[in-house]
């Protein structure tokens, strides 16, 4: 068996599966303001956590992240790769898994060959098979909101082995209606980190029950 194929077997991609949402935190500050979000979350049945890097802090936010969430059932991941630096600097901090908004070959290569699971990102069916076939554990649509859930039914038909997971403009209003129309999970952002306590709560609660 193929390292890409033991981690789309692996632990994390099956916890992800389960889940089904993928938190994105993206400059989340200060430290102390995204541990509290994350607890809050974490109460309401988050688990999967995503932390860009596209802010100076961010390894020291996954490293934080993680010795936080110690012992709990939960993963840490850092988003936003691009670069070999980027990805060093993940696997540094301990992130669980790697996405990335574009599909670059030799970083997912790289990512795939230190089993690190790995997330590029995707919009056509071209670009799709290209991340599946260099070892992707799952495709990233983005920007879902440009694609929407019709987007990923058809993708489904003729390449059913691409597991999916839609992120950019996801959010309460069509959410449910992408894991209905295939979707391994959905990445959301800013609809639940600048929603009201309440909302962020029964929009996480919702995801679970699906």
């Amino acid at each position: 068996m193929s390292t890409a194929e033991k981690l789309r077997r692996g632990a994390v991609a099956d916890e992800i599966r389960r889940r089904r949402l993928v938190v994105i935190l993206r400059r989340v500050e200060p430290q102390s303001r995204l541990l509290e979000l994350v607890d809050e979350l974490g109460e309401a049945g988050a688990a999967i956590f995503e932390v860009t890097f596209d802010a100076p802090s961010a390894a020291d936010d996954v490293a934080a992240l993680k010795e936080h969430l110690a012992g709990r059932d939960a993963l840490v991941g850092a988003g936003t790769l691009l670069t070999a630096q980027h990805l060093a600097a993940a696997i540094e901090a301990g992130a669980d898994f790697g996405v990335a908004p574009v599909h670059n070959f030799a970083l997912t290569r790289a990512a795939v060959e230190t089993g690190l699971p790995f997330m590029p990102g995707a919009f056509t069916p071209t670009e799709m098979l290209a991340a599946w076939s260099a070892g992707a554990t799952f495709v990233k649509l983005f920007p879902a909101s440009a694609a929407g859930p019709q987007a990923v039914r058809e993708l489904r038909g003729p390449l059913p082995e691409i597991e999916i997971i839609p992120t950019g403009g996801v959010d309460r209003s069509n959410a449910v209606a992408f894991l209905e129309a295939g979707a391994v999970a959905v990445g959301i952002g800013s609809a639940l980190v600048r929603a009201a306590a309440g909302e962020r709560r029964e929009l996480v609660a919702r995801l679970a029950r699906q």
